[in-house]
């Protein structure tokens, strides 16, 4: 498996949003996507893209991408991810570490910056085509962004 750092474009992602407090653990994170499912089944929408989204704060926002009109209910909340330029990497965590791979893209950025490609780096997400938990393929295919400032 090849492992490479891109710069990009993404595109923007209507979502539904639940934050939370504190760092990336399983048992935070995968209750707020269960709950974000279940509204959506709920509500009659079908899904896409799963975003695990790293806050300032140190908490992190779940989103479930949405097709469809929806409204906002109880702790969910609407919201549209603007199309940005990103650097980019899709790998399997099963075969290459997360830590590698954000230590690197850090790194990386790092010298994009020095390079004056960049002007500075954002905020971070990780995206799965689906429920990562249970679809092995988008496991996989984790892919980790930097949402980037050219």
């Amino acid at each position: 498996m090849t492992v490479d750092f891109v710069l990009a474009k993404a595109p923007a992602y209507r979502v539904a949003t639940l934050p939370a407090k504190g760092g990336w653990s399983e048992n935070v994170c995968r209750p707020e996507f269960a709950k974000l499912l279940a509204w959506a089944e709920k509500n009659g929408l079908q899904t896409g893209k799963w975003i695990f989204r790293g806050l300032d704060n140190d908490g992190f926002q779940a989103c479930l991408e949405i097709r469809g009109t929806a409204r906002a209910s109880g702790a969910v909340r609407i919201r549209t991810l603007p199309a940005s330029a990103v650097a980019r990497v899709r790998f399997d965590p099963d075969l290459v570490s997360p830590r590698v791979v954000y230590h690197g893209l850090n790194d990386w950025l790092r010298w994009r910056k020095k390079e004056k490609e960049i002007r500075a780096v954002r905020s971070t997400r990780e995206i799965y085509d689906g429920d990562p938990w249970t679809d092995t393929k988008a496991w996989k295919n984790t892919t980790v962004e930097f949402l980037v400032s050219r």
